[in-house]
């Protein structure tokens, strides 16, 4: 890219070194705790000037599993910049905005590099957001302390991120995220289903123990979605290989029926509820342009004094106002009343000219969230194969290289990637529809930790474990080997 001032500014952004020699498991434990200590850390500590009742908040649930954040502590802004920097370079790059070949150790620096200043940048930009709309201050005057907190502490996460990566076990953003829900199950369980279960025996009556048994249905479905995550990540086709200058010599192209594993809904969920976080700027605006913003986000006040989404497309892309412990139906409320709330609570739907809002039925908002989800997964995972090198014509290319080819066909890149035509479209299109269904179907349950948080935790920890085998750890430490199993 010859762009002076943007090589300049590139050229200037600090870095983290690679290890000198490859890291022991033991030191990449080390360093595993120590950077999720930090973590841990910060998201404890409420920003200053903060006020810390907004940190219990539940309409900010999907932002806190999605970008790994907390509203309110010094992680508010989360993993986000640095999901959406990767969503937004991978585009440009995709449409040809510049052109760099990530396969050249010094070009994919130069777009890594790109990719960190304009994680940095967002950061700064949703610290001000956040600030403005979405976190409660003692004071106004505090404004600026806050943000600016929120911003250093946004790009500590993007330097914590990169240590991770270099010299953890996995990335910071997979096991940020991981934590998070972590939390989410424990406190969730904790703040809400116990007192719940109890209030339900202190009543007594013939049906205290099976309401007490339903209370726990959060709980339960987290389970499910966890178990069923697990044993479909574990779905693959494989073909048979061989190797080409040597007979006798073969192998397997393992294809999973998650091709992209849980990514689609990352990105699907981030693009969706970061277009509501950028779109809270507009909450209050008045005048002509006032029912186009209202059609795309509306905007009501909430008990802490920030504007809450309540209504509008961006809303019906989300899954606020059916999860059974929101805010939208007074917090703790039982599934019975849950239920009934879902048939009967509707939502706006400003116009663009203006009038009276359309009231859409709730059940109606959660089977538009999962069409767009699903149709979002898709683009994305198809998205995602073209622009990380999983493509039939490049993984054709890729076994070419190597020397495997499938038996029975011509050592021909255009006859393998004609085989794997039949397989990786398809199974990309069905894993993303199966991620997109299974995550609205834990949100719509309620699973406690979220459907989205636990369906990447299950794909997170399936990844660590995979990572760790491949790299012969479980030889040396047999016990990890059957805690993880």
């Amino acid at each position: 890219m010859k762009i002076p001032f943007l090589n300049a500014i590139l050229d200037r952004i600090p870095g983290i070194k690679n290890p000198a020699a490859p890291l022991s498991f033991r030191e990449k434990l080390k360093w595993t705790a120590i950077i999720m200590g930090i973590y841990f850390v910060m998201f404890s500590a409420p920003a200053f000037g903060v006020n810390i009742g907004v940190l219990n908040s539940s309409q900010y649930a999907i932002i806190n599993i999605i970008f790994a954040a907390r509203i309110g502590t010094l992680v508010t802004v989360g993993i986000g910049p640095i999901v959406l920097s990767s969503i937004i370079l991978q585009m440009l790059q995709g449409a040809g905005a510049f052109k760099l070949d990530l396969n050249d150790p010094e070009q994919k620096a130069r777009f890594q590099s790109m990719q960190k200043l304009a994680a940095i940048v967002i950061a700064v930009i949703e610290a001000l957001i956040f600030t403005s709309t979405a976190v409660s201050l003692t004071s106004p005057a505090y404004f600026w302390i806050v943000a600016l907190q929120l911003a250093i502490c946004g790009v500590i996460i993007i330097y914590l991120d990169e240590i991770m990566t270099k010299y953890g076990i996995t990335s910071g953003i997979n096991l940020f995220i991981a934590g998070g829900v972590a939390y989410a199950i424990i406190a969730g369980t904790g703040t809400i289903l116990l007192p719940e279960a109890a209030n339900s025996l202190s009543v007594g009556g013939a049906t205290a123990i099976p309401q007490m048994i339903l209370d726990f249905g959060p709980l339960f479905f987290a389970i499910v979605v966890f178990l069923i995550s697990i044993y479909v990540l574990d779905m693959k086709i494989e073909l048979p290989l061989v190797f080409s200058q040597f007979r006798g010599i073969g192998g397997r192209l393992p294809i999973p029926f998650l091709y992209v594993s849980v990514l689609p809904v990352i990105l699907a969920t981030s693009l969706t509820v970061s277009m509501g976080i950028w779109l809270r700027v507009a909450s209050n605006v008045s005048g002509p342009i006032a029912p186009a913003v209202h059609f795309l986000a509306y905007y009501s006040n909430s008990s802490t004094g920030s504007p809450q989404l309540a209504g509008g497309l961006i809303y019906l892309m989300q899954p606020l106002g059916f999860l059974p412990y929101s805010t939208n139906y007074g917090g703790v409320g039982g599934y019975g009343n849950y239920v009934y709330l879902l048939a009967t609570q509707t939502s706006p739907l400003y116009m663009p000219w203006g009038g009276a809002p359309l009231l859409i039925p709730e059940w109606v908002h959660f089977i538009v969230y999962t069409l767009i989800l699903i149709l979002l997964c898709i683009v994305f995972g198809k998205f995602w194969v073209g622009m990380t090198g999983q493509s039939p014509k490049e993984v054709s290319e890729q076994l070419q290289d190597v020397g495997w080819q499938i038996p029975g066909f011509r050592r021909d890149p255009r006859m393998t990637e004609g085989i794997l035509n039949k397989y990786i479209p398809t199974i990309t299109v069905l894993g993303s529809i199966f991620v997109a269904l299974l995550a609205s179907f834990a949100t719509l349950t309620g699973a406690i930790g979220n459907g989205m948080g636990i369906l990447l935790t299950a794909g997170i920890m399936y990844g660590v474990y995979q990572q760790l085998e491949q790299e012969s750890v479980f030889k040396g430490v047999p016990a990890l080997e059957k805690f993880l199993s």
